[in-house]
């Protein structure tokens, strides 16, 4: 079978042997495949990315000199099994799965495995109890769109945002636009976009984003006052001293006031929720000594290199830091059925679709953030520059 190989930071397309599945294990012919940002940057950053996982307990990445292949973000349709496996879902059955499979006592994240090819080619290995058929019809080019979407519903879902909450999202590449289709999804009524490029900030207009800016000529965080956040630790103190002074006034003791206050939850700041979308370094401490205080920050963006903030603004903001990464196999799950229900509004993201022998194209394609933000391949087709979808 045919598939893109990447070997010290250069990408080929070569005939590689057919992957044969072990028990539990299912054949896949691969629809479409994402060419996701983290594969951008693991075609340069390999051993970066090999080392950080190493440190945390995952040993399977490649190698820069290792020959792999990419693709975690795909739609298939079953093929075969292994001997012996459950075989739940009939051959032909079009299906997505999170990218994993097993191997003995072993889980492999596939695009990112030297045992397991990724999508970035005709045929994969799945883990049979990890298919999910896709629903209502969808199309292989929505469907393939779930995991980008999972990680973006992994990144709200842990903001806790609500209704009310102000958004701020920084960075309108595929991460940011997939967090703003989420946070529209979830009802939030206000999300401020930021990003350089004009042609991102148009797309993150269409997938919900009520005000986008060019940080350019503004900040993100401008409107502030208006929304009522605290932005100085002279106007910190005034509001306890005045707190202080009204609850005074009250015919019980001030303390006593203040602890029913907070019961009600009406003592709690207003405070916004950013998230970092870039993964570049400066981006975040950008964001911390920017933002009001109290802010919660979701950082999403991917980083491979090292970066430095001053935790002395961020403690004295009081900033609430998350690091976000993936998502549970239910994520993904109900990702799925809220684009195959309509909840989520995503079809913007696709720009373009290739085939195999374009994906080099595509990657310098994906450079130019005026052209694109999500480039899907499709392993049948001759295209060798992006095509509309």
């Amino acid at each position: 079978m045919k598939a893109v190989i990447c070997q010290n930071s250069e990408l080929r397309v070569e005939e590689i042997r057919d992957p044969i599945p072990s028990k539990g294990q299912a054949l896949i012919g691969v629809l479409r495949c994402g060419i996701c940002g983290s594969d951008l940057h693991m075609r340069h950053h390999c051993d970066e990315f090999k080392n950080i996982n190493n440190r945390v307990g995952y040993s399977s990445i490649p190698k820069n000199s290792d020959a792999f292949v990419f693709g975690h973000e795909f739609c298939g349709e079953v093929l075969d099994y292994g001997p012996g496996s459950k075989r739940k879902l009939k051959a032909g059955t079009r299906v997505v799965a999170p990218p994993i499979v097993r191997h003995g006592n072993e889980v492999d994240m596939v695009g990112m495995s030297l045992r397991f090819n990724g999508a970035y080619a005709e045929k994969m290995l799945l883990d049979e109890m990890a298919l999910l058929p896709v629903p209502n019809g969808l199309s292989a080019d929505m469907a393939t769109l779930t995991e980008p979407m999972a990680v973006a519903w992994h990144a709200v879902r842990r903001s806790e945002a609500k209704r009310k909450d102000i958004a701020i999202v920084v960075g309108c590449g595929p991460v940011g636009l997939g967090v703003i289709c989420l946070l529209k999804a979830r009802g939030v009524e206000t999300i401020i976009a930021s990003d350089f490029s004009p042609g991102r900030r148009a797309l993150a207009q269409k997938c919900g984003a009520d005000i986008v800016i060019d940080p350019k000529t503004s900040s993100p965080f401008s409107s502030s006052q208006e929304y009522g956040f605290t932005n100085k630790y002279s106007e910190l103190l005034s509001l306890g001293v005045d707190t202080l002074e009204k609850l005074n006034k009250l015919p019980i003791n001030w303390w006593t006031a203040w602890r029913i206050v907070e019961s009600v939850g009406l003592a709690n700041p207003k405070r916004p929720i950013i998230f970092e979308c870039v993964g570049v370094p400066g981006v975040l401490n950008s964001i911390l000594d920017g933002a009001p205080f109290f802010a919660r920050v979701i950082v999403v963006g991917v980083c491979m290199q090292v970066d430095k903030i001053e935790p002395a603004i961020a403690l004295q903001k009081e900033i609430d830091l998350r690091f976000v990464f993936g998502y549970s196999p239910l994520e993904y799950r109900d990702t799925l059925h809220m684009i195959a229900e309509g909840k989520i509004d995503c079809a913007t993201l696709i720009t373009g679709i290739v085939g195999l022998d374009g994906v080099n194209d595509a990657f310098a394609a994906l450079g130019d953030p005026e052209a694109h933000a999500k480039i899907l391949i499709d392993p049948k087709s001759n295209a060798t520059l992006p095509k509309p979808p």
